[in-house]
């Protein structure tokens, strides 16, 4: 008979696949032994009157520290009890045990239960030569033009103009201040800039703007509808000074060889547009070899038969939920109905998160791929170079908080999913 079971009594039952309630009795003398100890700490500080610090009798500390005493030797017996039992059990724990049901007189065993969330064991679907429809990859001349169009508009000049009148598409330097014709009150003086005729822009504000020349002013009459979006105006007829300080017109450079050559080292425009061909292609290929991996890992997950511990679903989710939030448009109040659309989404993909996580990490495991450390070191050099970051500054931020494991852990998952593209049937 070993140690543990002379000091304790253990039963293991599984209330669901990712549920266990472990049922433990201490016997008696191991929670004296804890008792005296404890015991002996409080009697060490205490100071009572009449005594040394130190010096006070224990049956008085008893007396007076008895509840407390009683709680620290439970507080410091239940999870020693819980890690041996886990250790001893081979048992992954997820998140904190809920202790229930404890039970302890004075000189008699210590009794609790526990219920514990634990990672399911699920076997693999088969998970080689899946099929899966090959990307087709075309780049075509439009796609090209619109390239080039973007990189025109990044290249192009505002420059003045005093000849004309504003046209859309101009940016003018403005004055602007309004008047409330029926309170006769005075709205803030505002100097900006406005791209004129743009949709984002006040109606009065395109609807008047037009054709007027640097220095020229103009005062006019807008009576804002009563659901206008902007509150402070809605329903209100107000007079307006506007006055246009400056214009400049948006020059576009000429699509020739020279333009190419600001560009890179290319001879002439064909070289460019050679160039932003390949780019396109390959940044497709790459899109499509997405594609490809995450239509595989969802017929792996179809096939799969996984129920995750409840507590990491709710932390999985509320985190999906947060970067939902983050990264959507400000939304004014939300009502019942979109958050609960929005919870139960964020549910749903965080399912999913932990089911390939898990299969993944399960794949990778049976096929034996690793990912070495030169590998995470070469990881954080391109990381570095990508975001202009110093290397050293690079290498001390991975090493920090753990992040350099998580980024061995993203590495693994991404080598695991090219290890099932490379296998998978292409068709």
């Amino acid at each position: 008979m070993s140690d543990q079971d002379e000091r304790l009594k253990i039963s293991v039952k599984d209330v669901s696949p990712t549920q266990k309630e472990i049922e433990a009795e201490l016997r008696a003398e191991d929670v004296n032994k804890e008792y005296e100890r404890i015991l002996d700490q409080y009697a060490g500080r205490v100071k009572m009157k009449g005594f040394r610090q130190g010096k006070a009798p224990k049956d008085m500390v008893k007396q007076m520290f008895g509840p407390d005493i009683q709680k620290s030797v439970l507080d410091s017996l239940i999870p020693q009890v819980l890690d041996e039992v886990l250790e001893s059990r081979g048992i992954r724990a997820v998140g904190v045990p809920m202790v229930k049901d404890v039970s302890h007189d004075s000189g008699q065993p210590l009794r609790f239960k526990a219920v514990i969330e634990v990672w399911q064991e699920f076997e693999l679907p088969s998970y080689k030569k899946i099929k899966a429809k090959k990307k087709e990859v075309v780049v075509s001349e439009d796609d090209i033009r619109r390239t080039l169009d973007e990189l025109r508009e990044k290249a192009a000049e505002y420059v003045p103009v005093e000849n004309r009148g504003v046209a859309n598409g101009d940016y003018v330097v403005i004055e602007l201040q309004g008047k409330d014709q029926k309170t006769k009150r005075l709205m803030p003086a505002e100097k900006v800039v406005v791209l004129a005729g743009h949709e984002g822009n006040d109606s009065a504000i395109n609807e008047n703007l037009a054709g007027l020349k640097p220095g020229e002013e103009k005062t006019f009459a807008y009576s804002y509808p009563a659901d206008h979006k902007n509150k402070k105006l809605a329903g209100k007829n107000i007079e307006y000074r506007l006055k246009v300080n400056s214009i400049k017109e948006k020059r576009l450079p000429e699509l020739d060889d020279d333009f190419a050559k600001t560009h890179g080292e290319f001879e002439n425009l064909a070289g460019l547009r050679d160039k932003i061909r390949q780019e396109i292609q390959t940044a497709r290929e790459l899109a499509g070899r997405h594609e490809t991996a995450e239509e595989i890992l969802k017929q792996i997950l179809d096939r799969s038969s996984i129920e995750l511990p409840a507590s990491v679903v709710e932390d999985e989710a509320e985190a999906v939920l947060k970067n939902m939030l983050s990264s959507a448009p400000p939304q004014q109040n939300l009502t019942k109905e979109m958050v609960e659309a929005l919870q139960g989404s964020a549910r749903i993909q965080a399912e999913a998160n932990l089911k390939r996580h898990l299969i993944l990490r399960k794949i990778a495991e049976a096929e034996g791929l690793k990912v070495a450390d030169a590998e995470v070191d070469q990881e954080i050099k391109a990381l570095a170079r990508k975001n202009n970051i110093p290397l050293g500054r690079a290498i001390e931020t991975f090493n920090q908080e753990d992040r350099r494991e998580n980024l061995k852990t993203n590495l693994l998952m991404r080598k695991t999913i090219d290890f099932l593209v490379e296998e998978a049937i292409i068709e």
